[in-house]
């Protein structure tokens, strides 16, 4: 557990976050995680950012392939959470038995509500995970999307 007051965690708690799955593609592998640390950060160029616990191997396939793709969630993202929630080995084939479509930097997952492929313009480490920053070169929209998928944490200090 993070080293932080009790009343740090309970407000940080408080922070509003949706989930994502962000996703990846190289030549030799493509796979994906559940996120829920994601923002816009610009809007010329247009940019977001995600964080990502350091030293997760996800991080060195983005940095390989210059980019990724955040696909968010709608408000029942059960299916996506179940299989994604368990994570995948290095070259374990993470989009077994769902409809992805390969976008231009990583990989578009059914049930989500909008996908957006992101060049990777900075990897920052802060505290124990890195911030990736990307600008948005690709987007996938549902035309008439659910709502997002949005929750508290139960703690600031944990995910």
């Amino acid at each position: 557990m993070a080293d932080m007051s009790p009343e740090i965690a309970r407000a940080i708690s408080r922070i509003p976050s949706g989930c994502s799955i962000l996703t990846v593609r190289t030549d030799a592998d493509r796979t994906g995680m559940l996120a829920s640390w994601v923002q816009q950060v610009a809007f010329e160029p247009p940019a977001v950012c995600v964080a990502v616990k350091s030293g997760r191997p996800i991080l060195n396939l983005i940095d390989e392939a210059g980019g990724f793709t955040l696909n968010l969630l709608g408000e029942n993202p059960g299916p996506m959470f179940r299989h994604f929630g368990k994570g995948f080995a290095p070259g374990e084939a993470a989009f077994s038995g769902l409809a992805a479509t390969d976008v231009a930097f990583g990989v578009a997952i059914p049930d989500r509500i909008a996908a957006l492929s992101c060049k990777l313009m900075e990897r920052r480490t802060i505290g124990d995970h890195d911030v990736l920053f990307g600008e948005v070169v690709e987007a996938l929209v549902d035309e008439a999307p659910p709502a997002p998928y949005v929750h508290l944490r139960k703690s600031g200090a944990n995910y």
